[in-house]
């Protein structure tokens, strides 16, 4: 999500399948929900046909609604077939809950993984159609395709759960990108810490990156997708329990 080009591995592929992807039609029904319910119990969807989506405020969001001692974990590129459900078991295992920010061709090419996240209690975040980190250089029709297109996908794919954040691949906004996101209810979404857990530094190195960058800020960047994620599952096998222990409590990034 961070650094790496918008061509690494799969991404370049991604923009092709895009093209293709049929658009809700007009006037159709729209679906709301919020998720991230305490507890993990899957939210309810509410049907409001014609009903405005409110904005949200434009500024990139970074601090915890979980307070001074609060982290928020986010999870870019997914979803992934082999990696997200072994994310979603470790932070099971730790009651945690995560923002993931989900790629949108990967959200409709595996809707059930949406589903199981939504249905877990996390929170899910737009991440463009096709993770294009040179986004902020392009067309403002282009960031809009990228941003509403994807928005479209993972609202189809989760049932009609809304993505609550919007953030650009490789921290790639512009005014006009947060502004659009914010007008249809997603917060530009930032980032404290970097994990570079992208570059497979070994288990050992996210974790140590984490601890030494935490003050910084509360929001973490780690992904379920774009390669071999052993390492990070690892790493959140690890860093959770540890920061539990020192006395944070892992909540959601601020809307």
């Amino acid at each position: 999500m961070t650094g790496h080009g918008g061509g690494r591995g799969w991404y370049g592929k991604v923009f092709g399948a895009a093209l293709g992807v049929t658009l809700l039609a007009a006037g159709a029904s729209m679906w709301t929900a919020q998720a991230g319910v305490e507890g993990g119990s899957a939210p309810k969807a509410k049907a409001t046909a014609g009903s405005a989506v409110k904005p949200v405020d434009v500024t990139i969001a970074h601090a915890s609604d979980a307070g001074a001692h609060g982290v928020n974990l986010t999870i870019d590129d997914g979803p992934d077939p082999e990696w997200t459900p072994q994310v979603l078991a470790v932070l099971r295992e730790y009651g945690v809950k995560a923002t993931f920010c989900m790629v949108g061709t990967q959200a409709q090419a595996h809707p059930d993984l949406v589903k199981q996240v939504v249905a877990a209690g996390h929170r899910l975040c737009d991440h463009s159609v096709s993770h294009d980190t040179t986004m902020d250089k392009k067309s403002e029709a282009y960031q809009s395709q990228q941003i509403l297109d994807a928005e479209r996908m993972i609202i189809e794919a989760s049932g009609g759960v809304r993505p609550m954040y919007y953030r650009a691949p490789g921290g790639a906004f512009t005014p006009y990108s947060r502004k659009l996101a914010a007008s249809h209810g997603m917060r530009p979404l930032g980032w404290n810490v970097d994990t570079k857990d992208f570059e497979q530094p070994g288990t050992d190195a996210i974790v140590a990156t984490v601890e030494r960058e935490l003050p910084n800020g509360p929001t973490l960047l780690f992904h379920d997708a774009g390669g071999d994620r052993s390492q990070t599952v690892e790493a959140l096998r690890l860093i959770l329990p540890r920061l539990k222990e020192q006395g944070y409590s892992f909540g959601f990034p601020v809307r």
